[in-house]
């Protein structure tokens, strides 16, 4: 991130402006917009929401005039309103993807199936591709990144989330060559593994929040999602199924997160980890073998060792993913994204008894959530991976409440691109 902010004024004062396309105008993809209109160097250009009110409420609230919005449906239609200098519309997500003048791509649909419809297409079209979509990431991650390496555009996942928040703390220790034993983040919420969106209703409500989003949290199955793409993205394992979850103030996670027979609950060391307690802040344990290291720590008030954490008590969501964005098309970097063949996975877990015949839903719903495991236990176990779940799988066997959903007691989706990437991701990859 070093001159990120001195490459955006350069941009900014030779009459350049990186144009950006924002898929999916929820809360995100709002706050994501008015931000990019404090920032120089860089442009909303067009806004695609189902409801094509939404996207232009994202454009209104952040100050633009009625005049200035610029309906499109079609990619010529979209390169017209770019070249007035217009803010452009639209409902149709591949008219942004195949407009020429758009230089990045931003998810922010949180679906995965679309995720996927997303990426694919703005890689084909040769647009950078930051994905707020980390439900997506994990389900087909590894193949999008392989095919953006061929395309020569950048594929990532967005600063600002936690994965992004937790992978620059990764990449600050690791350049100082720290020796880094744990990469973890806060809950926000108790967990509930219940939680559905008629449940947390009322405060969704209360919080102007999408129930299903807030039943994601509530259930868990965000935090293993995230947890997964870090995973992924560092080759740092979960420390169990479903993790440990302790509960710990900031002072006591080095003390906690150490081995067992240190008085600790690890059983190895480069593991991932939630805490209940320390959110909505993320962090790093590391350790260090030299002597005058740990006594330059312990004079800078970071414990007494060995373990040290370090942590950043914020992440401001959507807010941050513009700095992704100009990472992407300044220096092609991604801000984290996966190494390859993945190391963990989010597996299905039934919410309740399902019986033969059962539609299931999908993350956030009532029928399922999610449980980190590693990619290897769950290619044992054939588990099924919680990002292939929508309203079209059907249950073709009975499934107890708290069991592992597996490919062999559903029948899947056939028509889903997700589910054809995966296919050919574990033909390729692993």
């Amino acid at each position: 991130m070093l001159n990120l902010n001195a490459k955006l004024r350069e941009l900014e004062e030779s009459g350049k402006k990186i144009n950006v396309g924002l898929i999916g105008a929820g809360q995100m993809g709002r706050g994501m917009v008015s931000q990019v209109f404090c920032m120089r160097g860089i442009r909303m250009a067009a806004v695609c929401d189902r409801k094509l009110e939404e996207a232009k409420l994202a454009y209104t609230l952040a100050g633009v005039a009625e005049d200035d919005i610029f309906p499109a449906k079609t990619p010529s239609e979209v390169e017209e309103g770019v070249a007035r200098g217009k803010f452009v519309v639209t409902e149709d997500f591949s008219a942004i993807t195949r407009a020429i003048p758009i230089d990045v791509i931003v998810d922010a649909t949180g679906v995965p199936e679309v995720g996927a419809q997303i990426a694919l297409e703005s890689i084909y079209n040769g647009k950078h591709i930051v994905m707020l979509n980390v439900e997506a990431d994990v389900t087909v991650g590894p193949i999008l990144k392989k095919m953006a390496d061929s395309a020569g555009v950048v594929y990532t996942v967005s600063a600002g989330d936690e994965p992004g928040a937790i992978k620059e703390l990764y990449d600050f220790a690791d350049a100082m060559g720290f020796e880094i034993l744990v990469l973890g983040k806060g809950k926000n919420n108790p967990l509930d593994l219940e939680a559905n969106p008629d449940s947390v209703m009322e405060e969704a409500i209360r919080k102007n929040m999408s129930p299903k989003m807030l039943a994601s949290f509530k259930d868990g199955t965000k935090t293993m999602v995230e947890l997964t793409a870090v995973s992924n993205a560092t080759g740092f394992l979960p420390t169990k199924r479903g993790l440990i979850g302790p509960s710990a103030s900031v002072s006591e996670l080095p003390k906690i997160f150490r081995l067992k027979n240190e008085g600790g609950v690890l059983d190895r060391y480069q593991v991932v980890e939630y805490v209940n307690g320390v959110a909505p802040g993320v962090f790093v344990i590391v350790t260090t073998k030299l002597e005058v290291i740990k006594e330059e720590m312990a004079y800078l008030s970071m414990g007494e060792g060995p373990n040290y954490v370090l942590y950043r008590p914020y992440h401001l969501c959507s807010i941050e993913t513009p700095l992704s964005v100009a990472r992407a098309y300044i220096y092609k970097e991604p801000t984290i994204a996966p190494k390859g063949v993945p190391v963990s996975e989010t597996i299905a877990v039934a919410k309740k008894d399902l019986k033969a015949g059962e539609h299931l839903d999908g993350i956030g719903g009532f029928t399922v959530y999610g449980v980190i495991d590693t990619y290897e236990n769950a290619k044992k176990e054939n588990a099924l991976p919680i990002g292939l779940v929508n309203n079209k799988v059907v249950m073709t066997k009975d499934v107890k409440k708290g069991q592992v959903i597996t490919y062999d007691s559903v029948k899947l989706d056939e028509s889903s691109l997700i589910l054809q990437l995966r296919r050919m991701q574990e033909k390729l990859i692993g």
